[in-house]
């Protein structure tokens, strides 16, 4: 089937399955309620009218208990059906282009002073990254994130794109991935369960935790004994003084290993049942196969290794029972949990930051695999590894414009032509098309498909001045801030990777003559370094730039509307639409 029947299909089964557990839980409901009235009428009949003997309410109660086991599984089924159903409408909504606003926009990655995020619309509402991501993890936000604001090594994106091809076809993969655990943005950070892993270990004596245990052991037989009145209450106070000096002695310790725990142990819940799922599925392409690898350390799988800590974690979690807490001076049952959390984080911690890293790169190619299976019309771009700069496309459009009212177009830069100053009436899609040579170049360096129906391309630096601003709290002017990304796109090209750059209405806050010395003296020596790209202009003295080729795009006034076709055509544009614009909401020119 094709994508949107497949998503379809899916979630009509999962809302079949949530309808039915909802009929069951409304039924066990009613049978509960059955069940606790039919009790109350007994335990009448037995201990108010004496008719019966009470030992006939374990039926009710017994049955009751039963129900309210089945009731909570009904009630995880239902919520379960329900997030799977809101996992394929979102699935739908991207493929029918309804899905700006409604997934995670990545407003904490947004950095007004990169080089081309914002002027592109890389994060934000109705961004790339909101488009793309699906990520459980923090960290695979983060890694997503970064691949979309730097380009990999040729090597890395065509292992990217080997690994997007076979990942795209795995639907059942993404939403075992999707429903997993809690419905909860786990906050799974590399970086800090790294830190937590690779800390300096909290010291306690070798023989501690054995001494620790067999001191329980003692405590607990003396206690059973004293109890039994067969052992007098002497030993069992030694125990417990014995006991008391070790937990003074070690409190230290102790107090900062659970500190250091709490701060990581909600992370791990997610984490091994996400990588649980990655250790059974078989890859074939290199990436994912080295991932997969990544995620067993000395032939033992990582997921088993987080569940001994899992069990760890929840038997401390116990300690604050209020039994354990009494029986703590016998058994030292937190201290000996402690010492174990502390065996297992110097035994592994050092690893777990691979783990993680494995895990979010995999959520990061999982996420281009979606994009990859739901826009099938897209294509993968031909990636150089030398060779001068280039980028030539056919047929491409804007990643983020609907397919149904996107308007494609080829162009071509090189050698022959590393510039196209692209001329054009407001409104035409002048800063529509930079965008899309920007995003397209993005996509394609990120290891994915590409909006287009062809793609080739030399390894390229993007910078984009766009959408700068000024800055009230910086106490710069928009003309000071233009200036300023100008001068971060002249500083890549000190770097030996090219430089694509994307210029809309250059220096357009400053007076005609000025700007054309300084936009022409910027462009020139863009071209002395080892870059190619766009420039939109409203002024046509811009367009006698020497080896650069004029394009432009039009309007059409028909009975009294203007009308764009987004076509791009050779040449300098021979009017504008301005005064027409002014005109048309009411101003009177």
């Amino acid at each position: 089937m094709q994508p949107l029947q497949e998503y379809e299909a899916r979630q009509a089964s999962w809302t079949a399955q949530q309808q039915l557990a909802q009929r069951s839980f409304v039924a066990i409901g009613n049978w509960r309620l059955f069940t606790a009235v039919a009790a109350l009428v007994l335990a009448w009949f037995a201990f108010g009218k004496e008719a019966i003997t009470g030992w006939w309410l374990l039926g009710p109660l017994s049955i009751f208990i039963v129900l309210v086991v089945w009731h909570q599984r009904v009630l995880r089924r239902r919520t379960f059906a329900e997030r799977a159903i809101h996992y394929y409408r979102q699935g739908v909504t991207r493929i029918q282009d309804a899905w700006a606003g409604g997934g995670n926009q990545g407003e904490g990655f947004r950095d007004p002073n990169h080089i081309y995020a914002e002027d592109l619309d890389v994060f934000g509402r109705g961004s790339l990254f909101e488009l793309l991501s699906s990520a459980r993890t923090a960290a695979g936000e983060k890694t997503l994130a970064n691949w979309l604001m730097a380009p990999a090594s040729p090597k890395e994106a065509a292992e990217r794109q080997e690994a997007v091809r076979e990942l795209a076809p795995k639907l059942d993969l993404r939403e075992e991935m999707a429903l997993l655990g809690e419905d909860i943005k786990s906050s799974i950070s590399a970086e800090k369960l790294s830190a937590w892993g690779s800390a300096p270990p909290v010291a306690f004596p070798a023989l501690l935790r054995r001494a620790a245990l067999g001191m329980a052991v003692i405590g607990i037989a003396a206690l059973v004994l004293k109890l039994a009145e067969v052992a007098p209450l002497w030993p069992l106070l030694v125990i417990i003084a014995i006991n008391a000096a070790l937990m003074f002695a070690f409190r230290e310790q102790t107090a900062l290993v659970e500190a250091s725990i709490e701060s990581a142990a909600h992370q791990f819940g997610l984490l091994s049942l996400l990588v649980e799922r990655l250790e059974i599925e078989s890859f074939h392409s290199p990436m994912l196969v080295r991932l997969r690898g990544a995620l067993a350390t000395d032939g033992i799988p990582a997921s088993i290794r987080i569940r001994h800590l899992d069990r760890w974690l929840e038997l401390l979690d116990s300690s604050d029972h209020v039994v354990l807490r009494i029986l703590e001076p016998l058994t030292l049952y937190k201290r000996q949990i402690v010492m174990a959390i502390e065996a297992w984080r110097t035994r592994n911690g050092a690893v777990i930051g691979g783990w993680i890293q494995a895990l979010a790169e995999f959520e990061a190619l999982s996420s281009i695999g979606a994009l990859h299976y739901e826009r099938p019309d897209w294509s993968f771009p031909v990636l150089a590894e030398s060779g001068g700069a280039h980028f030539s496309a056919t047929d491409m459009g804007h990643p983020l414009i609907s397919s149904a009212v996107s308007v494609r177009n080829s162009l071509e830069l090189d050698d022959a032509c590393r510039l196209l100053i692209v001329s054009g009436s407001n409104m035409s899609g002048k800063s529509t098309l930079l965008r899309a040579v920007g995003l397209n170049t993005v996509l394609a360096w990120a290891g994915a498909p590409v909006c287009a129906l062809g793609l080739k391309l030399s390894r390229l630096q993007v910078g984009a001045s766009l959408r700068v601003s000024d800055s009230l709290q910086d106490n710069r002017s928009r003309f000071f801030a233009e200036i300023s990304r100008l001068r971060q796109i002249v500083d890549l090209t000190q770097n030996p990777i090219p430089v694509l750059f994307l210029l809309d209405e250059l220096l357009s806050g400053t007076n005609s003559h000025d700007r054309l010395i300084g936009a022409t003296g910027i462009v020139r020596g863009l071209l002395a370094a080892n870059t190619i790209g766009l420039l939109t202009t409203h002024d046509l003295a811009l367009t006698q730039i020497e080896n650069a080729r004029n394009v432009h795009l039009e309007d059409r006034i028909i009975e009294g509307k203007m009308e764009f076709d987004y076509r791009l055509r050779p040449g300098v544009v021979t009017h504008s639409n301005a005064l027409e614009l002014m005109r048309s909401i009411g101003l009177e020119i």
